[in-house]
């Protein structure tokens, strides 16, 4: 079944909640890269790869994998305010690069009469009828909260939504969530039983609007 199928037939999805960090936007790689020059500056080398292990988490998390993964004295305060300075000074001089196919995806889903919520308050939000952020929800993904807050947000029920995700975390908690999820990987391929908890698992954005048509 592709995808126009699938909105079409009993699923009958009416609603479509993105995430946006890697998703939408390029972003993940400019927080990696933030990551390992705030690491060299506090001279705690490879600190790029750790996000790796801690995509999806909330602060308390990787805090905590910090503290069992790296050292038990991590500095996390200066740790944290390197890595949002470096992370703007990338933004100030390069950009926040969106996605490729973004904007056309938005635009579709927009025309055809779509509600659609994103998790996290940005430049775009006259695409969306609800913005749900992280300081809204008490539970970070892989749990479902912040997504079904983001049904409940635009009245339409968990089962009647497709969420687009880039991160196991996120597969995760909108699958716990009973919604319908494609992932779009960005910095983490999916493994075998991620890949079982999708609809459909695409290269690209575009790729999206390839089979929605």
């Amino acid at each position: 079944m592709h995808l126009e199928e699938a909105l079409n037939s009993k699923m009958d999805i009416k609603a479509l909640i993105f995430d946006m960090d890697g998703l939408l936007f390029d972003s993940e790689r400019i927080v990696q890269r933030s990551w390992e020059i705030a690491g060299n500056e506090l001279g705690i080398q490879h600190m790029g790869e750790v996000i790796y292990h801690t995509l999806g988490m909330n602060r308390t998390g990787r805090n905590e994998y910090f503290r069992k993964y790296i050292r038990e004295d991590f500095p996390f305060e200066e740790f944290g305010e390197l890595t949002r300075d470096n992370f703007w000074k990338i933004v100030d001089k390069e950009g926040l690069p969106l996605k490729s196919g973004a904007k056309e995806l938005l635009a579709y889903g927009k025309a055809q009469g779509y509600k659609m919520a994103n998790l996290i308050r940005t430049g775009i939000d006259a695409y969306f009828d609800s913005v749900i952020c992280g300081d809204m929800v008490k539970k970070a993904k892989p749990d479902p909260e912040i997504y079904q807050k983001a049904s409940e947000s635009l009245g339409i029920q968990p089962e009647n939504c497709m969420a687009f995700e880039d991160a196991p975390g996120g597969i995760l908690s909108a699958h716990q969530a009973g919604m319908q999820v494609i992932m779009v990987p960005d910095l983490v391929q999916p493994t075998e039983e991620i890949r079982k908890l999708t609809y459909r698992v695409c290269d690209s954005l575009a790729d999206v609007i390839e089979i929605w048509n």
